[in-house]
């Protein structure tokens, strides 16, 4: 049997790679936007009326269809999102100034300490390293704090409707719809993602079939719970189930490794774990990202090997000191990371139009000696 990839969104969830935040857990206090909002329509219905015989042949009880389904409906935004998804193809280095930002690290430690006791336990039972589950959980959610909160059987059946990768979103929402029925999960506390990724370890619901384990011993496998130790679990069966090698370590930067991400900056020298945590997301700068944010949340430090300077001869240094610049002048690009997204382009735009400058949406050394 072939394992299935455990989600179909490039790098670390594709809003990290866009360099924006994922949508935060549900608190009460978040406004759905409207496109994320059920809204009649009528070829979406009659699609559920036949997916409700094909679901209850293959053995959902009609009570379970019919519960899961009582308050679902069309959501324009997920057909949306999944037609304009973009290949962001995003430096090493901008990926870790996000994957292993010093407030990612600064939680991860502070997530480690919490949970030590289960990370532990989830290592000797799995034999997985438990700094690497625990990064896994950054990358994911961001320690639980980012789990999305879109209903996955409404995401799910809408993207099988849309019908641009039927197959595939008709067999996520049956795996959902059995997961409500083994108990696990309510459908009000069934969330996720636009694209049903699920949880601390956003996990679609065919893997989390597979995978999904009851370490607590509640008689359910709870991988959105306050508690997250059935989610750091499974995520650990997964790794270990996908060729994990205990007591081996996933790589280290060596200035002679053969992996050179990004030509000019640092190497890696790599192992079968490498390539057990690409299982997880098949990208070499996400496995990195975790290896990475594994050994720091550990205690260790920085890369060694500076990254070259960018096509417009910045290096992060010079585009952090950019944002600060503008962000000081009143044009805010929503934090000073170095990573030149969305944000810093809009002020970098702003700003230029408003010193009377030639309008490049770019940044430069010029630009960076008037913000100094």
């Amino acid at each position: 049997m072939t394992t299935p990839r455990r989600f179909i969104l490039a790098g670390l969830g594709a809003s990290l790679l866009a360099g924006c935040a994922p949508s935060a857990r549900n608190t009460g206090t978040r406004t759905t936007p409207p496109d994320l909002r059920p809204q009649r329509n009528a070829g979406y219905d009659a699609w559920v009326a036949g997916f409700r015989g094909r679901a209850t042949a293959q053995g959902v009880s009609p009570a379970t269809f019919d519960a899961a389904f009582r308050n679902a409906g069309f959501l324009p935004g997920v057909v949306t999102r999944d037609r304009n998804q973009t290949e962001f193809r995003r430096s090493l280095e901008d990926y870790l100034a996000i994957a292993a930002s010093d407030e990612r690290i600064a939680k991860g430690r502070a997530a480690y300490a919490s949970h030590a006791p289960v990370l532990q336990a989830i290592e000797a039972r799995y034999g997985v390293n438990r700094y690497i589950v625990t990064a896994i959980w950054g990358l994911e959610s961001f320690y639980g704090e980012r789990q999305g909160d879109i209903p996955v059987i409404a995401a799910t059946s809408t993207l099988a409707y849309d019908g641009r990768r039927g197959a595939f979103f008709e067999a996520q929402t049956l795996a959902a719809l059995r997961i409500l029925q083994a108990g696990d999960i309510s459908p009000a506390r069934m969330t996720g993602s636009w694209a049903g990724a699920m949880g601390h370890t956003q996990f679609i619901p065919t893997t989390y079939a597979q995978f999904a384990v009851d370490f607590t011993g509640d008689g359910r496998r709870d991988i959105w719970a306050d508690d997250p130790s059935d989610a750091l679990a499974s995520a650990a069966n997964y790794l270990a189930r996908n060729g994990w090698q205990s007591g081996m370590a996933w790589g280290r930067e060596d200035p002679n490794g053969a992996l050179e991400p990004q030509q000019g900056g640092p190497r890696f020298s790599t192992t079968a774990n490498f390539r057990a945590i690409k299982r997880y997301n098949n990208s070499d700068a996400y496995a990195i990202g975790v290896g990475h944010l594994a050994d720091r949340i550990a205690g260790g430090g920085p890369l060694q090997m500076p990254f070259p300077p960018d096509r417009f001869g910045l290096r992060k240094a010079d585009r952090v000191a950019l944002q600060t610049g503008l962000t000081r002048r009143g044009f805010d690009t929503q934090g000073a990371d170095g990573v030149i997204g969305a944000n810093t382009t809009r002020a970098i735009t702003a700003f230029q139009r408003a010193q009377g400058l030639p309008v490049t949406s770019e940044p430069s050394q010029a630009l960076l000696l008037m913000l100094r």
